[in-house]
């Protein structure tokens, strides 16, 4: 059935979501494949990316989950808003073209081709429906157990007006990430006048306003300072680093993250 907005739903376990049409086979799409090895116990324990839209009908309730999950202090949920939706009638008031891109690039990275709305990335490495907080918190488990997820400290401190970042060195030979730093605004409440959810106001949770690469971590022990001023802006009051596997285009699996409040 289609909805209001002319967007065509599809079925995922029992639920809607609003994803986009699948990309031909033609792309050459590289599969994801996980070790099973365990990794070393962290804190926190994910990063938890949820992919959502103002203009999506099936999003507030997952948007309320990653309210939720955000309490646990051992949980790194984000939200970032997507603008794929924006010609349906609502444009997204949070909505980054990089986010829509980082979605897409995970789903190339997993071989899958599922880009859809609301949808969560835990830990780089898996996606599941993002309403669905069973499903998130079993993907949490599972993915702690593949090689390097989440198994590198990381701290953040703010000083001197500006934010310090210290990853160790790696336990074993051949460990590498890239070092990125998300901005925050840890809650954003919106009224929304049009579309699928014309008429309620939606809060969100840990909104990404900017992200930035800071560096290169080549399992060496290093530290990076970025200035406040290039974070604290645009309502950001805490800001979240991460060292993730691969790159922009080819996003892997989190090594470790931290998060702090700015105010």
């Amino acid at each position: 059935m289609i909805g209001e907005s002319g967007l065509m739903p599809f079925p995922f376990r029992g639920l809607t979501v609003c994803r986009l049409p699948r990309w031909p086979a033609a792309f050459g799409l590289i599969a994801m494949v996980v070790s099973a090895v365990p990794a070393a116990a962290g804190d926190p324990k994910a990063v938890v990316e949820l992919f959502t839209s103002q203009g999506c009908s099936s999003c507030p309730a997952a948007d309320k989950v990653i309210g939720e999950l955000a309490k646990d202090p051992s949980v790194i949920a984000i939200s970032l808003p997507i603008d794929y939706w924006d010609y349906l009638g609502w444009k997204d008031t949070l909505a980054d073209p990089r986010f829509s891109a980082r979605q897409k690039a995970y789903a190339l990275m997993r071989g899958d081709r599922e880009v859809y709305t609301p949808q969560v990335v835990v830990n780089g490495a898996v996606h599941v429906l993002g309403s669905d907080r069973s499903s998130i918190e079993s993907a949490m488990t599972s993915t702690r157990k593949a090689t390097g997820a989440m198994s590198v400290p990381i701290t953040m401190t703010v000083s001197g007006g500006k934010l310090n970042v210290s990853v160790p060195a790696a336990k074993t030979d051949g460990e590498h990430g890239e070092i990125w730093i998300c901005a925050v605004s840890k809650s954003v409440p919106i009224a929304i006048g049009r579309g699928e959810n014309r008429g309620r106001e939606v809060t969100y949770t840990n909104v990404v306003r900017n992200i930035l690469k800071v560096g290169d971590w080549t399992g060496k022990a290093g530290s990076w300072n970025v200035p406040l001023e290039n974070i604290a802006r645009n309502g950001v009051d805490a800001a979240v680093v991460f060292v993730q596997d691969g790159s922009r285009e080819k996003p892997g699996a989190m090594r470790g993250a931290a998060y702090t409040a700015l105010q």
